[in-house]
């Protein structure tokens, strides 16, 4: 799908016991060549590779990956996807940073359990970091523990984990997965108050949401009035 001039919304999948999940990475056209966002999980690649052919794009045109965050499911597979692409840039928020690089082991993972190859990352991103993309530019939204992208030209969000669609409908992150409901509604405000209207919303779990700026404040404020602090 693709969600504005140069940007496709990407799918990946995987059979569990409770059914098939689907993680959905991003793909943007930039000046200097395909920018990645998020990796997907280990042996998730060749999945990743089909998707973009989809598209007509390579793999191997990938010149940057940028991490919304550490989690297995976004950065698992980077050391497959940098061996593929040539070694591409790797960024990432320096929060993410020391899980990425293996100082430290990923949070959600088991810590009895194998963790996912570390990768250096060559670039550490803040708040209002901004790449230049062929759909204008994209602005990085720090919201705690994530990175969104914000594409205001062409309306589009990309929320990482911050917001999920449920069958097309904007709604919260997953309370089983997030440790922390109060930070995840901050991140959720943030998101809301954006410097631009939003109109698509790109959700890492469920996909494209045809919702905005308005849809996004009220998932905030069913958020904050069960777990504001």
């Amino acid at each position: 799908m693709e969600l504005a001039d140069g940007v496709y919304a990407l799918e990946l999948t995987m059979e569990r016991d409770d059914g098939t999940a689907a993680f959905h990475p991003t793909a943007v056209e930039t000046p200097k060549g395909l920018l990645l966002v998020d990796a997907g999980l280990p042996g998730q690649t060749d999945q990743l590779a089909d998707a973009l052919a989809d598209h007509g794009l390579d793999l191997a045109g990938v010149w940057a990956v940028v991490l919304t965050h550490h989690d297995g499911d976004h950065a698992g597979g980077l050391a497959a996807v940098c061996e593929r692409a040539a070694d591409p840039v790797v960024y990432a928020h320096e929060a993410a940073v020391p899980y990425v690089d293996g100082r430290e082991f990923p949070v959600k993972s088991d810590p009895d359990g194998d963790r996912y190859e570390p990768v250096p990352v060559d670039v550490e991103l803040r708040d209002g970091v901004t790449f230049r993309t062929d759909a204008g530019p994209m602005r990085a939204v720090f919201t705690p523990g994530h990175l969104a992208f914000h594409l205001p030209e062409s309306g589009v969000l990309l929320a990482a984990d911050a917001l999920r669609s449920d069958d097309g409908d904007l709604v919260g992150p997953a309370e089983q997965f997030t440790p922390d409901m109060a930070e995840a509604t901050r991140s959720v405000a943030r998101l809301a108050a954006v410097d631009g209207e939003v109109e698509t919303v790109h959700c890492y779990h469920g996909g494209t949401a045809d919702a905005g700026t308005t849809e996004i404040a009220e998932v905030y404020e069913s958020l904050d009035a069960e777990h504001s602090e």
